[in-house]
């Protein structure tokens, strides 16, 4: 559910009027929702309320969403965060997440990385290698610090989702060999510096079936069982994230919170660790689109083009994915089209739909990307020397920019030429 709806014709962000944005900000422009968030939150927290040994850990994947007032409506809700650098580490700290509720995933975590994440005293190192256990051990020694770990261990499930967010195979970069996990724990033990207490695993994101998880969460539950008869006190799983969310409305849900977290009870029973979770998508996806008017719609060959002012470098799914987003008109008529729908970026891909049936449109209109919360605006780039896209946050009647466009001449300012190149 989200807080995006039809009233007196157009659409509106809870009670703020787009058109009032667009006015405002110009076009493109990200919009959230600060209901949505806080919505997905509860309700996420309410499916895993009792699962595990204590209060699950809900680790906020910044990399879904990094702006900071979306990291600070995580924070208000007394999430933490799951982050794979130490930008995204600051950006966290900085939004009022506690470190203690950090944990630090990634497989090229540097050794400046890990200073910075051990000066802030952060909660978990997920380990994705020995070779970086090492690493870790050697600074955390140098530092006089301790603290806690757990390897991230790849179960080779197939999560059945697209290729370039499947994480859980074994031909996947991510993590430790499941099999290999116990003598790898068993160098850990002796490595300065570090203190094993979790086993961590994450098979992909957008996933649409139970059916992998439970098979991966199983084996991790073998796994605490073989670690602790070996000596180890495991005393945290983290089970990642990944649980898809709704982009087309024209196909199945896929399972709910509520779904999961039965599922998740049930595996988990006996294990006697505490559960720490990784959701990024499944909070913030449907809390934002992406505002966008029509620059002209000209003949084609089987379709017209609508030709928008957003482009592939503001929401970059569709070329990189061929990701699904629900395109919808701000104040709709009734009337349909079959349209291809594309950015003014100098490219073919820059393709947001083929031959999509959707809302007529014509020059100036504004149209909404839905399901745009997660993996777009932190995604955006610059190319086509096109500015960086605003974002904005609502909450209630009141909204406000929360990162404005950069003017173009900031694109010149931030390079120097060099004297010798200078007429």
């Amino acid at each position: 559910m989200d807080y995006f709806t039809l009233r007196d014709g157009a659409l509106h962000a809870e009670d703020v009027p787009l058109t009032a944005i667009a006015d405002a900000v110009g076009t493109p422009v990200y919009v959230y929702s600060a209901a949505t968030i806080e919505r997905h939150i509860r309700v996420f927290r309410d499916a895993l309320a009792g699962a595990g040994e204590g209060e699950p850990l809900i680790a906020f994947a910044v990399k879904a969403n990094p702006n900071g007032a979306v990291l600070a409506a995580m924070a208000r809700a007394g999430l933490g965060a799951d982050v794979v650098s130490a930008g995204e580490l600051l950006r966290a700290v900085a939004a009022g997440i506690a470190p203690e509720k950090i944990v630090f995933s990634g497989v090229g975590k540097t050794r400046e990385e890990m200073a910075i994440a051990l000066s802030h005293g952060i909660g978990q190192f997920n380990l994705e290698s020995e070779p970086e256990a090492v690493t870790l051990s050697a600074v955390a020694s140098e530092m006089g610090r301790e603290v806690a770990v757990a390897y991230r261990v790849n179960p080779d499930v197939d999560a059945g989702t697209h290729a370039k967010i499947s994480t859980g195979k074994s031909e996947n970069k991510f993590g430790i060999p499941i099999d290999t996990a116990p003598e790898a724990y068993a160098r850990l033990s002796a490595l300065p510096g570090l203190k094993a207490q979790g086993v961590a695993v994450h098979i992909g994101s957008q996933l649409t079936d139970l059916a992998p998880l439970e098979a991966a969460f199983a084996k991790v539950g073998t796994l605490i069982t073989e670690l602790r008869a070996a000596g180890h006190a495991i005393t945290l799983a983290d089970l990642g994230g990944g649980l898809g969310v709704s982009y087309n409305p024209a196909l199945p849900l896929p399972p709910s919170p509520a779904d999961y977290g039965a599922m998740v009870k049930r595996v988990t029973t006996g294990w006697g660790v505490r559960l720490a979770f990784e959701p990024g998508r499944l909070i913030v996806a449907n809390a934002g689109l992406l505002l966008s008017r029509v620059i002209r719609v000209k003949d084609g060959a089987a379709h017209p083009w609508v030709i928008v002012d957003a482009a592939m470098n503001d929401l970059l799914r569709p070329s990189l994915y061929d990701a699904w987003h629900d395109i919808r008109a701000i104040a709709p008529t009734g009337e349909r089209i079959v349209a291809n729908i594309v950015g003014p970026v100098c490219e073919s891909g820059d393709t947001f739909a083929i031959a999509r049936e959707m809302d007529a449109v014509s020059d100036g209109d504004l149209v909404a990307f839905f399901s745009a919360g997660a993996y777009g605006a932190t995604m955006a780039g610059t190319y086509n020397s096109r500015a960086l896209v605003p974002e904005v946050m609502v909450s209630g009647d009141k909204w406000a920019v929360v990162r404005p466009r950069p003017p173009l001449e900031a694109l010149i300012e931030a390079e120097t030429i060099p004297d010798w190149l200078k007429a």
